[in-house]
């Protein structure tokens, strides 16, 4: 790998906040009222009880690899080393359009927020785009953020870590706010019921969409030459971020479920902010956990900026991408030409509309289970092939962690496919082909490091 000259800007702090910030982004918002609907209140926080099983194997597997290889790049480096590069492409590969999904659903998912303050924010009807009319407003508010953001990220990562601190802070702050007004001024627990719908089918439901709402831990190891700190204790923030965010996630469904009944739950709308109107009585809790989302569609956009253009930066060193992709700026130390390429699939995503928002979610909650899937036969395959490798963080009983992770992160993916629960609609099918199709030319066209 060709050397960047990263200066290491990140300490504790913003390595938490980042890796806080892209899990907590706006599905809590949006997803939260679904969730419930689909699992009941005690069968969504069963559901995400197992996901965390399932996500401390995972995460521990990543802790090991991180701690022994501080790369950047992360999962590119791991797969590299274990399985070489046409493996380490298909890994990087597919975990970048989940990064480059999350970014184009927050692009969609910013103007849809921003129209809880404006209402009459739509105008300018451009055309129909899977049942739901696009707006120039809508795409006008989605391009500018975008950009706001690249430039954000343009300038370096500390620039970017200082903007992490402050929303994951207010968000945090909101959901304590929001859970004290739940459970202690006018929830009930006649709300909660029911505690379950559709059985077992009804958790696994709700099991398919916590990938999604989980990635973002891993942006930790894509940056780990930009963090300040040691291994031993990077991996630990890394996994004390995953914690929190399925304790912040339980919280937040719980709340919700002792704030409203299941009837008054709009599935298609801001149930959270409804439940928080509830909950204190006061019509200005909606606008503030609003707010809150908005921020965290920042928190979330940023993040998974760094992220992806950070592995497609490592990829284009490693000779998987064009090599004209392999530059930092010299003056910010960012990778500008990659996080130019990934502002300019969040605009198309703006000209899609609100449903796009599905479509990524879908394509890249399918993508980073490969992803996960293949790190997970990584750290097995290290374990076996290079046993004496310093691991300043080694996990205990790593062939049934890593296994279990392996395991649990294809079984989840098997849900997509044709013919199971959460199986992609032919649109997000072609997601996920197009973008496959996309890398696997740029692969062949780009010339072999010596």
């Amino acid at each position: 790998m060709h050397d960047h000259n990263i200066k290491k800007v990140l300490g504790q702090t913003e390595v938490m906040t980042l890796s806080l910030g892209a899990i907590i982004g706006w599905g809590w918002i949006v997803l939260s009222g679904g969730i419930i609907l689909d699992a009941g209140s005690l069968g969504a926080i069963i559901a995400f009880v197992l996901s965390a099983l399932v996500f401390t194997t995972i995460g521990l597997t990543y802790a090991e690899l991180a701690a022994a290889m501080p790369q950047l790049g992360g999962e590119h480096v791991y797969s590299m080393r274990a399985f070489g590069k046409t493996i380490s492409f298909i890994c990087t590969w597919s975990l970048t359009l989940t990064y480059v999904s999350v970014v184009a659903l927050q692009a969609a998912a910013f103007p849809v927020a921003m129209e809880y303050f404006f209402p009459d924010l739509r105008f300018g009807y451009l055309w129909t785009f899977a049942g739901y009319e696009v707006y120039a407003s809508y795409v006008l508010i989605g391009v500018i953020t975008s950009l706001i953001i690249l430039g954000i990220n343009l300038r370096g990562i500390r620039l970017s870590a200082k903007v992490q601190n402050i929303a994951v802070g207010a968000i945090l702050l909101l959901g304590i706010v929001f859970a004290i007004g739940s459970f202690g001024q006018n929830g009930q627990t006649a709300h909660l019921e029911p505690l379950f719908r559709d059985h077992i089918r009804g958790i696994f439901s709700v099991m398919v969409i916590i990938p999604f709402l989980m990635v973002g831990f891993d942006v930790i190891p894509q940056t780990a030459e930009e963090i300040k700190l040691p291994p031993r204790k990077m991996v630990r923030l890394m996994m004390w971020s995953i914690y929190i965010a399925i304790a912040w996630y339980i919280l937040v469904v719980a709340a919700l479920a002792f704030a409203l009944p299941s009837d008054q739950i709009d599935r298609d709308g801001f149930a959270v902010a409804d439940a928080a109107i509830a909950a204190w009585n006061k019509p200005w809790m909606g606008n503030l956990v609003i707010a809150c989302g908005i921020a965290g569609i920042i928190t979330s956009w940023n993040a998974f900026m760094i992220g992806g253009s950070r592995a497609m930066l490592a990829m284009a060193a490693s000779g998987m991408l064009p090599e004209r992709l392999n530059v930092i700026h010299p003056r910010y130390g960012s990778p500008y030409k990659t996080l130019a390429i990934i502002t300019g699939v969040a605009i198309i995503s703006a000209l899609m509309g609100r449903k796009a928002m599905i479509f990524f979610v879908n394509a890249g909650s399918f993508s980073l289970l490969i992803a996960y899937g293949i790190v997970a036969a990584a750290f097995l395959a290290l374990r076996r092939k290079e046993p004496d490798m310093p691991r300043p963080f080694r996990v205990k009983a790593g062939r049934l962690v890593g296994s279990l992770a392996m395991v649990c992160s294809l079984a989840l993916a098997l849900l997509f496919l044709p013919g199971m629960p959460a199986a992609l609609i032919p649109t997000e099918w072609i997601i996920v082909g197009i973008w496959m199709a996309l890398g696997i030319v740029l692969y062949r066209r780009s010339s072999p490091i010596s």
